[in-house]
């Protein structure tokens, strides 16, 4: 059996480098179909169209080729006589860019902000580079975390809870803002979780020890109400369970984030505090019992819809407001407009 080899993989220059070198023809060919249509964009569909209509030995040739993987991935084409660029993204996250000058079929690579103003000048034309605004973001996002694999695509949440895990993990002060966050918890003016009691991580974590041997010592459906004047005194307030059992496992979760944080106990532990007592549902709608309406949309059961999924989110957030040991009554506004 014959052993795979792995390979390393080519970049968007290497490609079109030897594109030139095997294919000149075929790809001059190509470009200068493209460059012919004069500056604009071209979107992928509008590229294969192009593709497609050179010569059935010229496309082959390039399919076989090492564009073949470039057409693939090419997003978006710009056409500035003499230059054709493609935004390529080869994978998730990942974008390279580059230019041809079709004339002298020369490559040049180009960062972002080169690729943008050479698309700027689609509408502005050339510009003196002395005198255009721009505007600096990176200050906004500098610390934020930001994915590399294309696995975290979608499970953002996850990412981030991986990441502050981590951070907690390796700097023991990044617990501090947890710590703050429990203490100034509040709705309408009533405190959740911590009170000022607590000052700092290590009376937190003593109190919570204490807690749970409390907690251990009685019988696991005792009603928070019975020992909310306990837990009260040593700095604990509302919002932990609603029954003995659910406050010493809501306790257990962050002691054990306080010892040795990871992903699933931090989302576990974030996913139980309490937060989410309004909520806002935006409901645009049709038209219901009017004149000259007719095959226009009917608001009837979009209407009959929103009010059910409104009665069952409101049981669902009354039944998790009980259970985090609470007395609130949540509010649900739906604003519905055509």
């Amino acid at each position: 059996m014959a052993e795979r080899v792995l390979t390393r993989v080519q970049s968007l220059r290497e490609r079109l480098d030897e594109t030139l070198s095997t294919q000149r023809n075929d790809f001059l060919a190509l470009l200068s179909r493209i460059e012919s249509k004069g500056k604009g964009f071209l979107q992928p569909h509008q590229l294969l169209a192009e593709f497609e209509a050179i010569p059935e030995n010229n496309r082959q040739k390039l399919l076989d080729g090492a564009f073949g993987e470039v057409l693939k991935h090419t997003q978006e084409v710009i056409v500035l006589p003499p230059w054709v660029a493609l935004a390529v993204r080869p994978r998730p996250g990942v974008w390279e860019y580059i230019r041809v000058n079709v004339h002298a079929l020369a490559l040049e690579e180009l960062c972002v902000a080169e690729y943008l103003q050479f698309k700027e000048e689609l509408v502005d034309g050339s510009s003196n580079g002395n005198f255009v605004l721009e505007l600096d973001f990176q200050p906004f996002n500098a610390s934020f975390p930001r994915p590399t694999l294309s696995k975290s695509i979608g499970n953002g949440v996850e990412f981030l809870n991986r990441h502050l895990s981590a951070k907690l993990f390796h700097d023991k002060e990044s617990l501090h803002p947890l710590l703050e966050f429990l203490r100034v918890h509040c709705y309408e003016g009533r405190n959740m979780m911590l009170n000022n009691r607590i000052k700092n991580v290590n009376e937190l974590q003593r109190v919570l020890r204490k807690a749970e041997d409390f907690l251990s010592s009685i019988v696991p459906r005792t009603p928070y109400k019975e020992f909310e004047p306990k837990l009260q005194a040593i700095g604990l307030e509302r919002g932990w369970g609603d029954t003995a059992e659910r406050v010493l496992e809501m306790i257990q979760l962050l002691l054990d984030l306080l010892e040795a944080p990871n992903p699933f106990t931090l989302e576990k532990f974030l996913g139980q505090i309490p937060m989410v007592f309004n909520v806002v549902i935006l409901s645009p709608h049709g038209y219901f019992a009017q004149d000259h309406v007719l095959g226009f949309p009917d608001t009837g059961g979009q209407v009959v819809y929103i009010l059910d999924q409104v009665r069952a989110l409101e049981s669902e957030m009354l039944k998790r407001i009980k259970q985090q040991g609470l007395d609130i009554t949540p509010r649900i506004i739906i604003v519905s407009f055509i």
